[in-house]
């Protein structure tokens, strides 16, 4: 989601250049800086920039400058008028050890002078701001198609990933501690164990006691349902659609799984295999992160 373009266009004398910048986010945040004349301009970025783009947080911002004319000024008397009330009122409350700003500094605050367009022809207008709209989507479609580079290269680490994950699973459902005779006999030393600590326990408690010791020392259900979630997130990978939040609840999932498992080991190999498991997970999450 991260990207960024910058497109220049001219209209007679007047040249512009978008700048769009995008970093990583849940949803869609766009932040909009545009010159004064040009407010109208903001539902234009916020309707294309929703039809282009689904995540990120996005700032668009546009530089107007008219070439080869001298440039006009507005100044903002209204703010003027409310800083010069303020520092009189100050002064009164003898909360400024000075003499008021004078009228130049005030001048010189942000917002204060601003450039202005002037008288235009409204057709005129109207023209450039569609020519300044096509550039807009022409800025917009670049970024789309930075990221979708980015997301190309993204999809190689994350099909990494889950080859990772799927081998750990396999080796997992291979390790000696997962073979019937290894489950068998852990099970009996640990019946003997509950029968040493209280001799006068009943058949059917044992019976009960032994069903729970078998249902934790098995984890293949924890390991076909990693198996599932590692193929849906393949499948989400061969979509040419929105899929991060699907990843990032595929995620989600993919750490319940191997915390299980690793909870139900009782095995030192079976322990390593669902620590890399972990680590795995955390790498593919990062990068799942990063995709729309």
């Amino acid at each position: 989601m991260t990207g960024f373009t910058r497109v220049a266009g001219q209209h007679e004398s007047v040249e512009w250049i978008w700048e769009v910048r995008s970093v990583n986010g849940k949803g869609l945040d766009l932040r909009v800086r545009l010159p004064y004349g040009y407010e109208a301009l903001e539902a234009v970025v916020r309707d294309t920039a929703g039809k282009i783009l689904k995540r990120g947080s996005v700032s668009v911002s546009l530089t107007v400058n008219r070439a080869g004319a001298d440039s006009a000024y507005r100044v903002n008397r209204d703010l003027l008028e409310r800083l010069l009330s303020l520092s009189v009122e100050m002064k009164d409350e003898k909360r400024l050890s000075n003499e008021p700003p004078r009228f130049d500094t005030l001048l010189t605050v942000r917002g204060a002078v601003e450039a202005s367009e002037g008288e235009d022809d409204p057709k005129k207008a109207e023209e450039r701001q569609k020519s300044m709209a096509a550039s807009l989507r022409e800025a917009l479609e670049a970024l789309l198609g930075v990221r979708q580079a980015e997301g190309a290269r993204l999809e190689g680490i994350l099909r990494e990933r889950l080859d990772e994950l799927d081998g750990l699973c396999n080796e997992a459902d291979a390790a000696a501690a997962m073979r019937s005779e290894a489950i068998r006999d852990r099970l009996a030393q640990q019946v003997q164990d509950l029968l040493d600590m209280s001799p006068a326990l009943s058949e059917e408690r044992l019976a009960q006691e032994a069903a729970m010791l078998a249902v934790k020392a098995d984890i293949r259900e924890e390991l076909d349902r990693l198996k599932s979630h590692i193929e849906g997130a393949r499948g989400l990978l061969d979509e040419a659609v929105v899929i991060g939040r699907k990843l990032d609840f595929l995620c989600q999932e993919f750490n319940r799984e191997a915390n299980t498992l690793c909870s139900k080991s009782g095995d030192i190999d079976l322990t390593r295999i669902g620590l890399a498991m972990k680590a795995a997970i955390d790498q593919f999450r990062e990068q799942a992160l990063n995709v729309e």
